[in-house]
């Protein structure tokens, strides 16, 4: 590279990076450094929202700083009539930090009702799509910890057991195509996130449907402040899901430990066969392990709904169960073994 242009890259390196000059930005860049591995490949999910322009400043000042390589895309949904002029806006405003984001379109008929969660799962099964192509393992997201508390608060109204609950942590593992999930701003307060999109960008975009109130997300956002002036507040909330977070990991260490003594995998004929002791263990964790083995054998994001996992499990226990059919496996008592292998077609 000539002299000269090593010369504008550079002065513009330093415009981006003298927003960290800032105290406050500084202090939450260096707690975002901390989730990051500077030698692994990321993609970066954007949607023009504060905390995901936040996301993308912090990951361009990643990757002038150690290296990295991070790949940012943004998700077309086509729910809204200008979405797609939403979309070619970010990448402008993206653009004034030579940052390159690649839009990734979600086609086909929408839905009527759940439009939110179905968004949801579309955006992650392309963005992950795109990272296999890539070859990256994982994805940055821009959570932040106000989505945590509405995360608990609408799992818990869902009746949802301990591992819903405590769903949304800093690093995780999706179902999607096996991409690890870190969200390194999840301790950060969206205001927070919002002043920072301010000071770099001067911009963000307020998605319309954070004051729709058919959606129960936007309900639960208010309840949380309900709550806080009834003495709940947002400091209690994250003790409690601390406390079950210890929990949650203690019952994961011994579901994977049952997996590893109890059953054995063989890929040839994609079946496993569980011992004896597998189900002799409390419920939550044959539960778990049950539900990660119907997985294994059907490559589905998903295992079954949990009464069923839970009906096949007692018919196991009882030994009135010898042989049955769940979520595209059968299963079947051969003396004090259970073998599990997919249905033919």
């Amino acid at each position: 590279m000539k002299k000269k242009s090593l010369s504008v890259k550079k002065k513009n390196h330093n415009l981006i990076l003298k927003h960290l000059n800032d105290k406050k930005i500084l202090k939450i860049f260096k707690e975002f450094e901390k989730s990051i591995d500077v030698k692994s490949k990321y993609a970066a999910a954007i949607s023009g929202g504060s905390d995901s322009l936040a996301l993308a400043y912090f990951c361009k000042c990643i990757s002038i700083i150690h290296k990295t390589k991070i790949k940012y895309f943004l998700v077309d949904h086509k729910l809204r009539t200008h979405s797609t002029r939403e979309a070619k806006n970010v990448l402008k405003i993206l653009n004034r930090i030579r940052i390159k984001c690649k839009i990734l379109t979600w086609k086909g008929k929408k839905p009527s009702s759940n439009i939110q969660s179905i968004a949801r799962k579309n955006r992650y099964n392309l963005i992950t799509n795109e990272c296999k192509k890539s070859n990256i393992q994982f994805l940055l997201l821009g959570h932040h910890i106000d989505d945590l508390y509405e995360n608990f608060l609408l799992r818990l109204l869902r009746g949802s057991g301990l591992k819903g609950l405590v769903s949304m942590d800093k690093i995780s593992q999706t179902d999607y195509n096996n991409i690890g999930i870190i969200r390194p701003l999840i301790d950060i307060k969206k205001t927070d996130l919002k002043k920072i999109s301010k000071k770099v960008f001067n911009f963000f975009v307020e998605d319309p449907s954070n004051l729709d109130e058919n959606f129960k997300r936007i309900r639960i956002r208010k309840l949380i402040n309900t709550l806080e002036d009834e003495g709940l507040d947002k400091n209690k909330l994250r003790i409690t899901i601390n406390n079950l977070k210890y929990a949650n990991n203690a019952i994961n260490f011994y579901y994977k430990n049952n997996l590893r003594k109890n059953s054995t995998y063989f890929k040839e004929k994609n079946t496993v066969i569980l011992n004896k002791s597998f189900f002799s263990q409390p419920n939550e964790i044959i539960f778990r392990s049950f539900a990660d083995v119907l997985k294994k054998i059907t490559k589905k994001h998903y295992p079954p709904r949990g009464k069923s996992l839970i009906a096949v499990i007692m018919g196991i226990k009882s030994g009135k169960l010898k042989k049955t059919t769940l979520g595209g496996c059968i299963i079947k008592k051969i003396s004090k073994t259970v073998v599990v292998f997919p249905e033919r077609s």
